[in-house]
């Protein structure tokens, strides 16, 4: 049992991927990470000296703070943490039994596009750039939803016209995606959005559960998914709704944010209701 100051695994992995997530902060020492060079989905990595340095640079409500083996980097940094207040707490096990667990870890570089992405992420800078084309639909949405809820919840996107993405991307130091010629994109019968659960080792079962209807729908390969015509409709209305595509981005994240949980949660549940007839009590689909 996990002691008052602690979290669990599970714990942990089931606020992951919601708006209620905790900001992860990974003070591991150099050494250690280099031994196994990848870290929790959308973890900051932060030397455990100034850890309270992040916390008044960004805001931040709830932290767990990671090390390799969960002893006195990890503990000592949560408790300086919680003497400003805040709730922090440190993982149980750490990253060892995350690992052991079988939970998605992020490597660090397995392409130079990762190399770039991640001095972004796994460090205290405050946000990766994104770029890609404007008018956004599915998995331009998708894609931007992943990012801030599985790696870098700070994460900003450009939209700009179609002609101009590498462009810009090379000028202002943003990282392309979903067009041709740049490594976040199609790749053959997949989409942008499976491309990156692949390319940083999120391909969780709920995860690839809800590419298969992100795919569907952004292919126009309809069959593939009952959700996926749902999903292009409703995606459609909302571009009809928003003239501005970053108030078009904020309001889409929480179509995924309730489609992955009805993934994860709620994919086998049916929508029923009692009926009184008589003496008999009937269940109605609705």
């Amino acid at each position: 049992m996990p002691s008052p100051t602690q979290i669990t695994v599970s714990q942990l992995s089931r606020l992951l991927g919601t708006p209620a997530a905790p900001t992860v902060i990974d003070v591991c020492i150099d050494n250690d990470f280099n031994e196994d060079p990848r870290g929790i989905s959308s973890a900051m990595c932060h030397s455990f000296i100034d850890i309270e340095a992040p916390v008044e640079q960004l805001d931040i409500k709830q932290v767990v703070v990671v090390c390799q083996k969960g002893l006195k980097l990890s503990q000592g940094a949560a408790a300086l943490l919680r003497l400003r207040g805040m709730r922090s707490e440190s993982l149980e096990g750490e990253s060892f039994a995350w690992r052991d667990a079988g939970q998605s870890l992020i490597p660090v570089a397995k392409t130079p596009e990762l190399n770039n992405l991640s001095q972004n992420i796994l460090s205290n800078r405050a946000s990766s750039l994104w770029v890609t084309r404007q008018r956004p639909k599915i998995d331009r949405i998708a894609c931007p939803w992943l990012m801030r809820r599985f790696v870098d919840p700070n994460a900003r996107f450009l939209f700009v016209g179609p002609s101009e993405v590498k462009s810009v991307a090379e000028k202002f130091n943003a990282i392309p995606f979903d067009v041709d010629g740049v490594f976040w994109r199609h790749r053959e019968d997949q989409c942008t959005f499976d491309t990156m659960i692949e390319e940083l080792a999120l391909d969780t079962d709920d995860l690839k559960k809800l590419a298969v209807i992100i795919r569907g729908a952004d292919t126009n390969n309809l069959e593939s998914s009952p959700q996926a015509s749902g999903l292009l409709a409703m995606s459609l209305g909302l571009s009809r709704m928003y003239s501005d595509d970053l108030e078009q981005l904020e309001a889409g994240m929480i179509f995924y944010d309730a489609l992955f949980r009805w993934v994860r949660d709620a994919s086998r549940e049916q929508h029923i209701h009692e009926v009184n007839m008589g003496n008999k009590l009937c269940l109605k689909n609705i």
